[in-house]
């Protein structure tokens, strides 16, 4: 079976907010794992290096500068002497593609 640019993409935000895995989504879903898998890897391959951050607020605490970055009621506070490895850490934990 063949599906658009548009299908796959709609399949795949669906995907991401049922908090399934690959496999179990597309079963459900009646598409076939191996295909969906397929997709997922590609579009994980399509997307940037970098996270897009709307909003960087610098603001001090305690004397310790640092960016706090701000979604919804999340807030992440990276300290701006934070390591280039330490940022990458805390990126991936973020589900950022690096």
């Amino acid at each position: 079976m063949y599906f658009s640019n548009e299908e796959k993409t709609m399949w795949l935000e669906d995907w991401r907010r049922s908090s399934k895995s690959v496999w179990a989504y597309a079963k459900e879903s009646g598409l076939n794992p191996r295909t969906f898998a397929k997709w997922t890897k590609a579009e994980s391959k399509e997307k940037s290096c970098f996270v897009e951050v709307p909003a960087q607020v610098i603001k001090e605490q305690h004397d310790v500068p640092e960016i706090l970055v701000e979604k919804g009621d999340v807030r992440i506070h990276i300290p701006v002497k934070m390591s280039r490895e330490e940022l990458r850490t805390v990126m991936e934990g973020l589900g950022a593609a690096l």
